[in-house]
């Protein structure tokens, strides 16, 4: 085998070797971001589970992540202050200290001075 030839075998079982350890560390993560509640319902990130359904209808700057393999969700999102009582009624406190909150499948932190919630699923 010639030289040319066995380097073109190297190279190409060096990048077979990248491509499986890169395959193997990076996880599937998708980051989605929707300015409103009804951006998220046309994108059916409610249907597919990725943000809670309870969110108010003020909800904007919405963000989730969601992890593929590991089927963990993470976001957040802003909301008008008038909104903040509905959606708090909706909630339950898990730790009776208004830390964190559940919903369905979801875990809430509700930062009032801020109208921002971040939530996780469960």
């Amino acid at each position: 085998m010639s030289n040319v030839k066995k380097l073109l075998l190297l190279t190409a079982l060096i990048a077979i070797s990248i491509y499986l350890i890169m395959s193997a560390v990076i996880k599937e993560v998708e980051i989605n971001k929707y300015d409103s509640l009804n951006t998220a319902k046309e994108q059916k990130a409610i249907e597919k589970g990725w943000i809670p359904a309870i969110l108010p209808e003020s909800a904007y700057e919405i963000i989730e992540s969601h992890d593929l393999e590991s089927y963990t969700t993470f976001g957040s999102f802003k909301y008008d202050k008038k909104d903040e009582a509905d959606f708090m009624q909706q909630l339950t406190d898990l730790n009776q200290t208004d830390k964190v909150l559940t919903w369905g499948d979801f875990l809430f932190k509700v930062d009032k001075s801020l109208n921002l919630v971040e939530f996780k699923k469960k």
